[in-house]
């Protein structure tokens, strides 16, 4: 069944095209990824599946800035979520795990978290809290840290931690190995199988080089100046000749 659907979407910044008719779906239960090069549109596709696109139109608007169109359709579990703020989609299980961390870096690890877990109830925040330092035992022994003074892959593990706080059904990650060396992204790729695996949470993965998270991928896109080129399985994708040179560095 489709935990996500969107259709026909597009997105112009003023008469600049950053999302050109996409569909695509994401299977419940499953790991989507969705892959390309830098300016491709996958943040913007992230920005908009979780509704901080309507953030950012409406500072644009009020600061006279650049004016943001958003067209299309985006279902969650069968609603349509578009023109719901993106805390309401939070709400609802649909939560983004940004590009470049985001965390509070003068709060410590145990506050980030706690901050993460504002829409939980105490019994779920406890038993989430209880998994995240299973999944990340790091991060209980940093617990008191702030996290300015964590490594970059250790604030990765912070940041996924803490949207896995605010209970998600639908985890959107927008490029969590950015930055990271190649032990850690072996590290943090195993545990975004391991939560997909042992929670059921179903997993949206945007990344620029795909050959690291490809082996946990079920289904894959590939997208180019804002518009879907192939998609397929993982093992489909790996077939492609063309894809294989130009995406996955093989």
């Amino acid at each position: 069944m489709n935990h996500l659907e969107i259709k026909d979407l597009m997105v112009f910044y003023e008469n600049a095209l950053a999302i050109n008719n996409i569909s695509l779906t994401a299977m419940r239960g499953k790991i989507t990824g969705i892959f390309g090069a830098n300016s491709a549109g996958k943040s913007t596709l992230m920005y908009t599946t979780s509704g901080i696109i309507l953030d950012i139109q409406k500072k644009e608007r009020m600061k006279g800035g650049q004016r943001l169109t958003v067209i299309g359709t985006i279902l969650f579990d069968g609603q349509d979520v578009q023109h719901l703020e993106a805390s309401e989609r939070a709400r609802l299980g649909l939560v983004l795990c940004p590009e470049r961390r985001r965390i509070f870096k003068e709060s410590s690890v145990m506050e980030n978290l706690r901050i993460g877990g504002v829409l939980a109830s105490k019994t779920q925040s406890a038993r989430t809290l209880e998994y995240v330092f299973q999944l990340f035992p790091r991060l209980k022994e940093l617990r008191k840290k702030e996290g300015g003074f964590l490594s970059g892959g250790e604030q990765q593990m912070l940041a996924i931690g803490r949207a896995l706080m605010a209970q998600p059904k639908l985890l959107l990650l927008d490029e969590p190995l950015l930055g990271l060396s190649p032990l850690m992204e072996t590290v943090l790729t195993q545990a975004i199988a391991a939560i997909n695996r042992e929670t059921g949470i179903s997993v949206i993965l945007a990344e620029q080089y795909a050959r690291p998270v490809l082996p946990i991928v079920d289904y894959g896109y590939v997208l180019e100046n804002g518009g879907v080129v192939v998609n397929g399985t993982a093992s489909e994708l790996m077939n492609n000749p063309d894809v294989k040179s130009a995406y996955f560095g093989m």
